[in-house]
């Protein structure tokens, strides 16, 4: 669904991205409220009330993400998904360098290489398009400080995005109270099915994360890091056939040096996984093996006291 989503926003026009913005925050809470209600799961809005901390995270992945999704309708509408996808290829790669950064963690010399190609992939880009890839890099910075920040959050996805829509939900009211009172707001004055397209962004956002959440307690870490790869392949995959986006020979290029960087991160990261399965379980058997000679022991003492 996250792959395909280019198809649907730009049947949303003659409405604006910003107006688009704000009805998927608008009814992107109506929609997780309406969940929540049938699930009754309220009790993680008063704990969050009461630590301002959490709240102001929240405040932070709420504007942050507001980021995200507006530049990336903006650049489906114009024509610009090939690069949009771009944005989600790198991604992961900049979730390494924050990390990094800012949480000082060390990177096994793979990762390193993964990065640094990362980096000069970035820089065949910018040659190719004759700037840097800006919206790329806008979507993989924004969505990996929305990573890092809904990390300190430690809210569920269907808690946190009920709790950054309802952040979001007051200005995205005020702007098309404001669109409607300028005559400018498309919802209502473009017909049913329009009015009806503009509601289902809450459905189009909130659908997938539910899933997405729901499968995160079902499939093995591995296997879901694998699988979040398969959005932008999608992405990509519709700019180059169905919108018809060019890729001179310099973007194939920048592209095929992401995807190398990916392959590297992908292989060192179930090399890892392997490598602590093997330990865990070694040291399962280990612990096993000194019980089953701490039983003995104990009936060698016992047998000896009877003698």
């Amino acid at each position: 669904m996250w792959g395909l989503v280019p198809l649907f926003w730009p049947l949303l026009k003659p409405a604006g991205a910003v107006e688009i913005l704000a009805h998927r925050m608008v009814w992107s809470l109506v929609l997780v409220a309406a969940v929540l209600l049938v699930v009754r799961r309220w009790a993680w809005a008063g704990e969050l009330l009461r630590q301002p901390k959490r709240l102001g995270l929240i405040a932070i992945a709420a504007a942050v993400i507001t980021v995200n999704w507006g530049v990336y309708i903006w650049a489906v509408n114009d024509g610009q998904v090939v690069e949009a996808s771009l944005g989600y290829f790198i991604n992961p790669l900049v979730t390494i360098a924050m990390g990094v950064l800012l949480l000082k963690e060390r990177l096994r010399p793979v990762q390193w290489a993964a990065v640094g190609i990362g980096a000069a992939a970035v820089l065949v880009l910018t040659i190719g398009y004759g700037r840097p890839p800006w919206i790329s890099l806008i979507l993989a910075f924004s969505f990996a400080t929305y990573g890092l920040v809904k990390k300190k959050v430690n809210l569920s996805g269907l808690e946190s995005l009920a709790a950054e829509t309802a952040i979001q939900f007051l200005p995205a009211l005020a702007y098309l109270l404001w669109l409607s009172g300028q005559g400018d707001m498309t919802f209502g004055t473009e017909g049913a099915g329009h009015a009806a397209l503009l509601a289902s962004t809450g459905v189009v956002t909130a659908l997938p994360l539910i899933c997405f959440g729901a499968a995160a307690i079902r499939v093995p870490l591995s296997t879901l890091g694998l699988l979040q790869y398969l959005a932008p392949v999608f992405q990509f995959l519709c700019g180059i056939f169905y919108f018809h986006e060019a890729m001179p020979p310099e973007r194939w290029a920048g592209f095929a040096l992401v995807w190398l960087a990916l392959t590297l991160l992908t292989w060192d990261a179930l090399r890892t996984a392997r490598r602590t399965a093997r330990a865990l379980r070694g040291a399962a058997a280990v612990a096993a093996e000194e019980r089953v000679l701490g039983v003995e022991d104990v009936a060698v003492a016992e047998a000896k006291q009877e003698a």
